[in-house]
């Protein structure tokens, strides 16, 4: 009998225990968590909207750990490893033995180093259900709320707060909204719902210096410009960090992610890692991919992870939905590509023949076939005249041996 220890219970997490059991009905499985319950991070801002409880958030069914016979520790920090002993150390320090281990600890938000920001009480993350919790304790007391970074952290949290009527302003070093995820013109259209709604955007400008109180909470925050702008909270929403201190202290290999080959193994024996903190993608899709292919390494079904689809991802607030795939930056020598209607908006990056990137702003139903063609490198020659009305029936082949159809290679 194994014991196999899981170190996070989100999507990599969760899905690794699952497969874990699928395939041991009869070995022991624990899973420890820093929070109480097991939650989705894309619904966290539902929560923080009121629109969905603790209890809504949860991605598994009901007794989960019960049903599957898996030992969960909730509310603990993982404070070391010893990866010469097997033994996983947590709490006070109380340990579990493994025999294989799987490191799935995400990643945490990132603070830059703005006078005031790292110490203040009043500054939150908005990555796990702990930091909405506090969030929402802080909205308690007062609504005006400042948001660094637009990007799908803050405009998740920006969204929610708006619902319940916040003062919100949003300040973006880059010079649109959403930057990674979007062009000049899908950035307005999203601005201008934000906007709609009561938000306030700062463009091309970043937070330099604060104002405290006698305890150390920021009342204001001193733009780059030299405003000062008034505020009970402040998120940070400008970027993320994989969760490698747990690593780095073990002696597991890591740089700015756990380092791990294409079977998820991490260079200490008989340890794995899977999801955010391995830094190959940070979507839910991908992490629960990374989760099961580790899981099933781990009990003894060799697996080669692929590496998911270039970036992507998809949004939709206040009923505006976008997809955003590649790479849309990368625009020398290529050919942009654009459909415009009244409703909806679609662009496509094309180099030597190939999509390299493809936006949607409106219907994005038809999403598939764009990730299809960006990962798989397709040929569009004779194609681009006609690349917005595609299906995936132009890429089927007829096997002249069987006859049955085929994707192309």
């Amino acid at each position: 009998m194994e014991r196999f220890v899981i170190i996070g219970a989100g999507a990599a997490g969760i899905t690794a225990a699952r497969t874990l059991r699928d395939f041991r009905p009869e070995d022991i499985i624990t899973v420890l968590s820093i929070d109480e319950h097991v939650h989705s991070r894309c619904m966290l801002h539902k929560f923080l909207g009121h629109e969905r409880t603790i209890q809504g958030l949860n991605f598994v069914e009901e007794g989960f750990f019960e049903k599957n016979d898996i030992y969960h520790i909730p509310c603990q920090s993982v404070t070391r490893i010893d990866t010469a002993a097997k033994l996983v150390y947590y709490g006070d320090n109380y340990n579990t033995p493994y025999d294989k281990l799987l490191i799935a600890t995400g990643s945490g938000f990132f603070i830059p180093p703005i006078p005031h920001f790292r110490e203040a009480p009043n500054v939150f993350g908005f990555r796990d259900l702990s930091d909405a919790l506090q969030i929402d304790a802080a909205f308690a007391k007062g609504k005006r709320v400042f948001i660094v970074g637009s990007g799908l952290v803050g405009l998740d949290a920006a969204s929610a707060l708006c619902h319940r009527g916040a003062e919100v302003t949003i300040a973006e070093m880059a010079p649109r909204v959403m930057p990674l995820q979007t062009d000049d013109y899908a950035a307005s259209v999203y601005q201008k719902v934000f906007e709609d709604q009561g938000c306030r955007f700062l463009l091309g400008i970043g937070a330099a210096d604060a104002v405290v109180d006698s305890e150390g909470n920021i009342t204001e925050v001193i733009l780059s410009t030299g405003e000062h702008v008034p505020c009970d909270f402040i998120i940070m929403a400008a970027g993320v960090r994989p969760r490698i201190q747990l690593a780095l202290s073990s002696g597991i290999a890591a740089e700015r992610a756990i380092t791990v080959d294409d079977h998820l193994r991490t260079s200490a024996p008989d340890v794995f890692a899977a999801g955010d903190c391995t830094g190959l993608s940070g979507v839910w899709p991908d992490a629960m991919a990374q989760g099961k292919a580790a899981a099933e390494n781990m009990a003894g079904i060799d697996t080669v992870y692929e590496k998911p689809y270039p970036f992507k991802n998809t949004s939709n607030f206040f009923g505006v939905t976008m997809l955003s795939v590649g790479r849309l930056d990368l625009t020398e020598g290529a050919d942009i590509l654009v459909h415009k209607t009244p409703t909806e908006y679609k662009k496509a990056i094309v180099k030597d023949g190939r999509l390299t990137g493809y936006l949607s702003l409106g219907d994005i139903s038809n999403h598939g076939l764009y990730l299809y063609l960006i990962k798989n490198g397709v040929d569009l020659t004779g194609k681009l005249d006609r690349l917005f009305r595609l299906s995936f029936a132009d890429f089927y082949g007829i096997n002249e041996q069987n006859g049955e159809y085929a994707y192309p290679s």
